[in-house]
């Protein structure tokens, strides 16, 4: 086993003020882990396979304490995660894919087109799922104990994965933060939502494209998905409209919102429909606003960033020719 012995002192990024060092090396809190691991029923064969060469990777807390801040838009940000060569490449995969994508989307009750996006705003579609052992991020990240209690959970998801025959502990990868596969699930969303597509024994969320798409569209589908239904419209709002009745936790008939002067961008009557809907503004008042329906909520179980929701519903949207 490759261990790195540690005693360091690191400072948060949110309140600059250091924390405690471990009370333990990093090998005997890997040691406390076997033991705990054994203890929750995960044999003795996968605990040593998966600790055997384990090892403390300093770039993940780093990445994990420093965390960028920038002040961003949607403006700004849309066309960084969505550039024009990213929809172009969506149109296509999602035209190459689709008959798979249909028969998933089907089956679930998801759009096909928020499957692909998805794929593409997580991993670029499969190219960059990541390429740290998950055993030894996870690893790091609960030692360091910033969020301990989080990233053991993750961790003895991993080794569940690993039990059941899904990886190996050398094909485990991931993103720094334990994120894996082209649609980067933690490994508690794995054991959770992942499916065996194929239906070839393995939910392989690294190289089988129907065990990718059908993972994806069951998380969304037990996250509340209705296929009927699109994810958001943008809107515009009136002037003096109460801030308290902005945001997810606040819904209501969309002839509700007509009712209070929203209306569609271009300033039309907003679609006579039964659908409910939150005005969502993830910006400021001089920003872009939604009204946000059941999906968008769906999304944010995914991710709970309002960014990364109007992202995928924006590709989603590009996709199939809406701008």
């Amino acid at each position: 086993m490759n261990l790195k012995p540690l005693l360091l002192v690191w400072l948060t990024s949110l309140s600059g003020l250091a924390t405690a060092a471990p009370a333990v090396s990093f090998e005997q809190y890997v040691v406390n882990l076997q033991t705990e691991a054994r203890a929750q029923g995960i044999s003795d064969q996968t605990v040593q396979a998966a600790f055997a060469d384990v090892k403390f990777i300093e770039r993940a807390v780093k990445n994990d304490r420093n965390q960028p801040e920038f002040k961003l838009t949607l403006d700004t940000y849309l066309p960084k995660a969505v550039p024009e060569w990213k929809v172009k490449q969506a149109q296509r995969l999602y035209r190459q894919h689709y008959a798979l994508l249909q028969q998933v989307g089907k089956q679930y009750g998801v759009q096909p087109r928020f499957i692909v996006a998805l794929w593409g705003i997580e991993t670029n579609f499969g190219n960059l799922t990541g390429k740290y052992s998950l055993i030894s991020s996870l690893t790091t990240l609960a030692y360091e104990g910033r969020r301990e209690a989080f990233f053991k959970k993750e961790l003895f998801a991993a080794l569940r994965i690993i039990e059941q025959g899904h990886a190996t502990p050398d094909s485990l990868k991931g993103s720094w933060a334990g994120a894996m596969g082209q649609v980067q699930f933690m490994p508690s969303s794995f054991l959770n939502f992942a499916v065996d597509q194929d239906g070839d024994g393995r939910k392989d969320l690294w190289h089988s494209l129907p065990d990718v798409f059908g993972s994806a569209a069951h998380y969304l589908q037990q996250h509340g998905w209705q296929d009927e239904q699109t994810w958001a419209r943008r809107v515009r709002v009136p002037v003096g409209l109460d801030d308290q009745l902005l945001g997810l936790t606040i819904s209501k008939p969309v002839a509700q919102w007509q009712a209070l002067g929203v209306r569609n961008l271009d300033g039309s009557a907003l679609p006579a429909v039964g659908q409910t809907a939150s005005l969502v503004m993830p910006d400021d008042r001089e920003g872009r606003a939604y009204l946000a329906y059941d999906n968008y909520k769906a999304l944010m179980g995914w991710n709970r960033s309002n960014y990364f929701v109007v992202a995928v519903g924006y590709l989603a949207d590009r996709i199939v020719g809406k701008s």
